[in-house]
């Protein structure tokens, strides 16, 4: 069977029917495969079978000269295509498509998985069984500001297609959430596939994320930001939502001890650090103490900026997340797991990062030097 699977292999690579999707930063995204890369797709970590395939398929094919590998092809693809008609899996079905005045938007089921995707980028990703399940990890790590203090309301500026939301109504159903979304595309989206509704305790508002701070009276627990916009970089934050100025105003909007979460594309140490270390160094300018927590499944970090001067260290923020969950019952199943993943550490370029300012938020330039 192994060999068998090798040389389909090598007619499918012989005559580069296969296509590979690249990575997007923003949320460990796939970019959406042409129609012709959706043939066949390997993952990049190999499990011990696949691993196998591919060593017997260098011992086959390996002794073939190359006319004759390719010779090869109409015989395999027949199989393939009769292999494929046999275990096909479920095609993927384009619910919605449209382009709004900010993107390019597309809901796609898939295999049990509803996705959401802007300008060809990986937005939300949602279990069609079980709306809880199925997010991107980093999500998880809205829930850490009750490490901090317990919430009674949040603002979330960025609704996509409303993972933390949903999260928030179901774990913390007596708080209080107002989300703040710019495309009202988007928030019709939400509503229609992907479970999001407003009530008692939600309340959704179309507009610009500053201008709605700016505007508010109430002060927030917990502000969390997850708003991105595309340009010829991929995915980046919106400059007047990462200057010292907007971070100010976050501060005068929260509580005597909330926390200001916000996700972030890139890598402590690699790729996108310098834009990391710009957006760590300005978010100090203005709160005594943050943190960083990267997320496992992607290139996504998002930090926790806090008033409290109180230093808190991995081992300490899983121990009141334990305590939290006996004391109050939190039902999240990886709250504990997640409060361990807590850094303190900074990212590499810090020390040489700019401080990021209304009149001087060099975003682009900083993207572009995290993939040189």
């Amino acid at each position: 069977m192994r060999t068998i699977a090798a040389l389909i292999w090598s007619a499918v690579t012989c005559h580069r029917f296969v296509r590979f999707g690249d990575l997007s930063p923003k949320q460990g995204r796939v970019q959406r495969p042409g129609r012709v890369g959706r043939l066949l797709a390997f993952d990049s970590d190999k499990s011990p079978a696949e691993s196998a395939d591919k060593s017997a398929h260098s011992k086959v094919v390996a002794a073939l000269p190359h006319r004759e590998k390719c010779r090869l092809m109409p015989l395999f693809a027949t199989g393939l295509f009769t292999f494929g008609l046999i275990f096909k899996p479920a095609a993927a079905e384009v619910l919605f498509e449209r382009t709004s005045a900010y993107h390019q938007i597309r809901v796609v089921d898939e295999q049990g998985i509803r996705t959401l995707s802007f300008d060809g980028s990986f937005e939300t990703r949602m279990s069609l069984q079980n709306p809880l399940q199925g997010h991107f990890e980093y999500t998880e790590y809205f829930h850490m500001p009750w490490i901090w203090l317990n919430l009674s309301n949040v603002l979330m500026i960025g609704l996509g297609g409303g993972s933390t939301q949903r999260s928030y109504q179901h774990y913390y159903p007596t708080v209080t959430i107002d989300t703040v979304e710019i495309d009202p595309v988007v928030v019709q989206v939400a509503r229609d596939y992907f479970s999001v509704s407003e009530s008692s305790t939600h309340k959704i508002h179309v507009a610009d994320g500053r201008v709605f701070l700016r505007r508010a009276t109430n002060r927030y627990d917990a502000i969390l930001v997850d708003a991105y916009t595309e340009n010829r970089y991929g995915s980046f934050l919106p400059r007047h939502l990462v200057t010292r100025e907007f971070f100010q105003m976050a501060s005068d909007r929260l509580s005597t001890n909330g926390v200001l979460a916000y996700n972030v594309i890139g890598q402590i140490y690699g790729q996108r650090a310098n834009l990391l270390g710009a957006m760590h160094r300005t978010l100090k300018t203005v709160f005594p103490e943050v943190y960083l927590f990267p997320a496992g499944d992607s290139q996504n970090v998002v930090f926790m900026a806090a008033k409290s001067r109180l230093k808190y260290s991995a081992s300490l923020a899983q121990q009141r997340a334990v305590w939290l969950v006996q004391r109050q019952r939190f039902s999240l199943p990886t709250f504990t797991r997640r409060a361990g993943a807590l850094r303190t550490d900074v990212p590499a370029p810090w020390s040489g990062s700019p401080i990021l300012t209304d009149d001087f938020a060099p975003i682009e330039g900083l993207l572009k030097q995290g993939t040189d």
